[in-house]
């Protein structure tokens, strides 16, 4: 059992489950304003230099969840594909492309925005969204896209899936209070440090 499912993380997936995903044939698509648009496969994301952030992911429906999240910086990848001064959004989508958001690229740029593949050190699996996720700890959960298949750079912003459906643009974390999942699912108060410090 991991560690997600041990601490009773919810399952969400608006728009279906995927099912069993082959990890091993896994890419990611870079495109939009950049130098050099390319596929990242499993192979050469795991060669990447690791980053690990103890952060929080934190839904819109109140349920928090935190542990040490492992990836690849967002940062690092468009640095990699030679990302343009111009990009102001980045946007991901999801597997089967139906799942999209876009995030601002100074969100994009700071230290915990990752393509995380672990969780306390165990493979992500397709009930968290894994292989391979945006994990952006900055904002509501519903920027941080599941099973991500492409990344595109872009200079305007795009409204994603649950944008269109009335959820706000920003995604600003609100303090308030949450279930928390590492304590049983408790209620408790989050405050704004818990993710600003990051």
């Amino acid at each position: 059992m991991s560690r997600l499912m041990e601490l009773k993380t919810p399952v969400f997936w608006v728009e279906g489950h995927p099912g069993m995903i082959d990890r091993e044939s896994w890419e990611i698509e870079v495109t939009g304003l950049c130098d050099a648009p390319q596929k990242f496969t499993w192979d050469r994301l795991l060669e990447m230099p690791k980053t690990t952030v103890d952060a929080r992911l934190t839904s819109v429906t109140r349920f928090s969840v935190r542990g040490n999240w492992g990836g690849i910086r967002l940062f690092d990848i468009m640095k990699a594909v030679g990302s343009h001064l111009s990009v102001t959004f980045v946007r991901f989508w999801s597997i089967r492309s139906i799942y999209d958001t876009s995030i601002p690229v100074d969100t994009a740029m700071k230290k915990g925005t990752l393509l995380a593949y672990e969780f306390d050190g165990e493979y992500l699996e397709e009930d968290y969204g894994g292989p391979i996720r945006a994990f952006v700890p900055y904002l509501w959960g519903y920027k941080s896209a599941k099973s991500v298949t492409r990344v595109i750079l872009m200079d305007h912003y795009v409204p994603g899936y649950w944008e269109k459906r009335g959820y706000t643009d920003e995604a600003y974390i609100e303090a308030g209070l949450v279930r928390d999942m590492n304590d049983g699912g408790r209620i408790r108060r989050i405050s704004e440090e818990e993710w600003t410090d990051v």
